[in-house]
């Protein structure tokens, strides 16, 4: 547990003193103007919003899995993303006055009915192979996606719909990443409920006969689970694979007790995403590669490690 926190410390330290600008801890801790402008405006809130984005997409990844049942299943997986990206842009060309409010209220509203959709169709139909479940939901984000391309091509918006969707910690300033806090109280309740959405995970028979108000449960985590969802394509985009990979990870390690590893997973979450984070800082140094590519490179090759571990 010392060397995780210890690891966890020096990865912030970097991600506080990397940058186009440099900066040394001995300006930091003697309060130097320009360095002080430079942490506290950008460098102190990506960090923020990195472990926020972090904790928030791995929680939200076991939520689902233990919802669905099934292991490869997360926001990118079940037509969550999809969902969020056409609640916003609806929300911008219908209510462009509203602003972040609009945008917030439209791609959570949308995560919901897509989640409870995708959470119907893979309850009413039988399916041999787990692998495919995930890929029903990439054919629903498929068509999710498909309709807002069309109403963002019919508005002109094309250009601005795949800018805002990559996922980019470039952008997190202070005073425009705020809303990201929204995760961490639906961390805390699902933490608070943990024990019984792994009950939950174990089918609705057994969580119907511990007395456990099945149905409930699952509104709460998928509910949860859309906020997590619009909250982080708002700030910083789409960002796949951590909720895919980080739950399965813990899984092999410690179990399905979410009562006990969910603080890990919340952890690794932020871990994985620091680092993601790093390496696209410092590939083309002192330029940046989305955060979007590096998560998607870095956890496809997890991922089929971990499914090569499976096997």
């Amino acid at each position: 547990m010392v060397y995780a926190l210890l690891c966890l410390f020096m990865l912030c330290l970097a991600s506080l003193l990397l940058g186009a600008k440099y900066t040394s801890v001995t300006q930091f801790l003697t309060f130097s103007d320009d360095a002080w402008l430079v942490f506290s405006a950008s460098r102190l809130p990506r960090l923020f919003a990195l472990i926020c984005s972090g904790v928030g997409l791995a929680v939200c990844g076991v939520i689902l899995q233990q919802i669905v049942q099934n292991r490869f299943v997360e926001p990118a997986t079940c037509g969550g993303l999809d969902a969020a990206k056409l609640g916003i842009l609806i929300s911008i060309i219908y209510a462009p006055s509203m602003g972040m409010t609009a945008r917030m209220i439209g791609a959570l509203i949308f995560c919901i009915f897509a989640c409870c959709i995708f959470t119907l169709v893979i309850r009413s139909i039988r399916y041999k192979s787990p692998v495919l479940v995930p890929v029903i939901g990439i054919m629903f984000g498929g068509v999710l996606s498909a309709i807002a391309e069309l109403y963002a091509y019919q508005n002109n918006m094309m250009q601005n719909m795949q800018g805002w969707m990559l996922g980019d910690f470039s952008k997190i300033v202070q005073g425009n990443y705020e809303i990201i806090y929204l995760i961490l109280p639906v961390v805390i309740l699902t933490y608070f409920y943990a024990q019984r959405l792994t009950i939950v995970g174990m089918g609705e028979g057994l969580a119907t006969t511990l007395g456990l108000s099945y149905f409930n449960i699952v509104a709460l985590g998928l509910i949860l689970v859309s906020l997590t969802i619009a909250t982080t394509v708002i700030t910083v985009g789409s960002i796949p694979f951590i909720g895919l990979i980080i739950p399965n990870l813990v899984a092999m390690r410690y179990g399905d007790n979410l009562k006990r590893t969910l603080p890990i997973i919340a952890f690794a979450g932020a871990v994985l995403l620091i680092v993601c984070d790093l390496l696209g800082r410092l590939i083309i140094y002192p330029f940046e590669i989305p955060i979007g590519i590096t998560a998607s490179c870095l956890g496809g090759l997890m991922f089929l490690a971990v499914v090569w571990k499976i096997r």
